[in-house]
Formats: C-alpha cells, structure tokens, sequence
C-alpha cells in the first residue's frame, strides 16, 4: 500500500444529498480498511445546507457527520485546493453540466442515483429512501477501495471506475 494520499471529489448539483453521502461513505469506510483515500463533495450550485435525511442516514449508519457541509465546485478549482485523483458525478444534472478545470487532469466518472428527497410519500418513505441510497453508495465506495488505485495508469482506472458504475 502507498503512503501517498488519493482524493476523490464527488459532484452533485446542490451537493446536499448524494455527493454528500458518498463523500462521507468513502472517509467512512476508507478509515475502517485503513485505505490511503480521502473524499471531498461539492455542488456547482450549492444549496449551502445538507439535507437532514442525509444526515440521519448517515447517522444511524454510525457515520461521522461533523465535517460536512454544502459547498461550491469552485472551491477545488482554485490552485490551492487538493488536486483530485478521481471526479465522480452522482446526478444526472451535474453529468451534464461544464465541470471547472481540475488540476492534474483526474479521472471521470459518472455514478448516477436517483435524488432521495424526490422519493413519493411521505417524511418516513423518504427516510428509506435515503438509508437506501446510502447502502447503494457504500456498495460502490467499498468496490472503489478495493481497487489497487495507485497501481493504475488513466485508462486502466477509468475502465475499472465504469465497470462500477454498471454494478
């Protein structure tokens, strides 16, 4: 294993609820395996909250909350800002959208979800919903630590990043 740490920004639009909850799914569990990767989430327009179903989710999963909050995209494009190893997009929208420059030209990747606050019925439903996003989402950040990342050239890291992205 290196020592050399590995960041990975994931982008959602309002960056309040699925960027959200895989950053803190990656830390989570990237501290758990003792796995050299750090995760960062972002929003190209921030709605500057996170979603309180988020956090329950996340909270009731035994995941550390303390540190998030809702931020712009524009914040890992400035020149001090960690330069990324992988971009991944969690919402159809933000997919689509003309991202910033990102230093060191990081690998790209699309893992769509379906927006948990948009699930029908009530207070209740849409708790589900989020616990169930959160589990989709740390099924794919364990498959993303599991990959011998530093070992990877470009390519050979973008093919196994959409292999994830049909799991």
């Amino acid at each position: 294993m290196t020592d050399k740490l590995i960041n990975v920004l994931f982008i959602c639009t309002h960056n309040s609820a699925r960027s959200v909850l895989a950053e803190a799914m990656l830390n989570h569990l990237a501290r758990k395996l003792n796995k050299p990767v750090r995760a960062f989430s972002a929003g190209s327009q921030p709605s500057g909250r996170i979603n309180p179903l988020a956090i329950q989710a996340l909270e009731n999963a035994g995941v550390d909350t303390k540190d998030l909050h809702s931020k712009s995209w524009d914040v890992f494009a400035q020149a001090d800002a960690p330069q990324m190893r992988v971009v991944v997009t969690v919402c159809g929208n933000a997919a689509n959208e003309v991202c910033p420059y990102w230093s060191g030209g990081p690998v790209k990747v699309h893992w769509g979800y379906p927006d948990p606050s948009n699930a029908p019925g009530g207070e209740r439903d849409k708790a589900v919903a989020f616990a169930l996003t959160r589990e989709a989402i740390g099924y794919r950040m364990l498959q993303l630590l599991h990959l011998p990342i530093e070992d990877f050239d470009d390519a050979t890291l973008q093919e196994a990043l959409s292999l994830i992205a049909k799991s």
